[in-house]
């Protein structure tokens, strides 16, 4: 297998989806990557890997591994990466197989759903945030940019390796919605104030795009539409900041 060449493929959303398998750029991200279960095919290293410390112990660790390597120039290594200032680490591992189903069946649940998120940064940070507020996976709706899109994936800082991110659509929540006893809750600057809400012991938190909010399926879908009451000073909030502090209350 040339790395090279997967990698560069891999840029693709078609090619991940493809083959199952995305790619973890730069050294914080591959170190949380090695600390996980999930499989690493390979890793494409460039000579500036070994400008600092932390690099070279990377390397080494790497090299215990036994991961397949491909040296390439910095030249190659930038027509592969996805960021200005490549570090000259990158990792090809496997997609986890997993469904909404197998990890949202039983017991008590909190699902974050992202309607048509469509910046990278924002959903990196949302993955990120579902994974430290206990969130039992997130799942993303059509039009939402792919879970593991590269600066997603740099943006979420190693949370996609322990928490369950998937894609899916309406139907999937239906399903476990009708086996399961799902609830649905649309975030909505027009929904009733959370104060005082008694969340479900399963629930699925809908946010929405960036500029419009969420779509009109969504809407409709939604058992309630809640919000956060601000003061009139400010319109909205940026969706990671809201669901953040939703999730936050729900856990409480």
């Amino acid at each position: 297998m040339k790395l090279l060449t997967v990698a560069r493929d891999l840029r693709r959303r078609k090619a991940r989806e493809r083959v199952d398998r995305f790619v973890a750029e730069g050294i914080r991200a591959v170190e949380e990557l090695l600390k996980s279960p999930i499989g690493v095919e390979g890793a494409l290293i460039a000579p500036r890997l070994a400008d600092t410390p932390r690099g070279r112990a990377l390397r080494a660790a790497i090299g215990d591994r036994k991961i397949v390597v491909q040296e390439v120039t910095d030249d190659e290594f930038a027509s592969a990466a996805d960021t200005e200032n490549p570090q000259g680490i990158l990792a090809i591992a496997v997609i986890p197989d997993r469904t909404l189903a197998a990890v949202a069946s039983h017991g008590p649940a909190r699902i974050l759903v992202l309607d048509a998120v469509q910046d990278p940064g924002n959903v990196g940070t949302l993955v990120r945030t579902a994974a430290a507020l206990g969130a039992t996976a997130t799942l993303a709706l059509p039009g939402t940019v792919d879970l593991w899109n590269a600066k997603v994936v740099r943006s979420a800082m190693g949370a996609h390796f322990h928490h369950s991110c998937l894609t899916g659509s309406w139907d999937d929540l239906r399903m476990l919605g009708a086996e399961t006893a799902l609830t649905v809750w649309g975030a909505d600057a027009a929904g009733e104030p959370l104060d005082g809400l008694e969340p479900p012991e399963r629930l699925a938190l809908v946010v929405g795009n960036e500029g419009g909010g969420l779509s009109s399926e969504s809407r409709s879908r939604a058992d309630r539409l809640i919000a956060l009451p601000v003061t009139s000073a400010v319109e909205s909030l940026n969706v990671a900041v809201a669901a953040g502090i939703i999730l936050y209350e729900l856990r409480r």
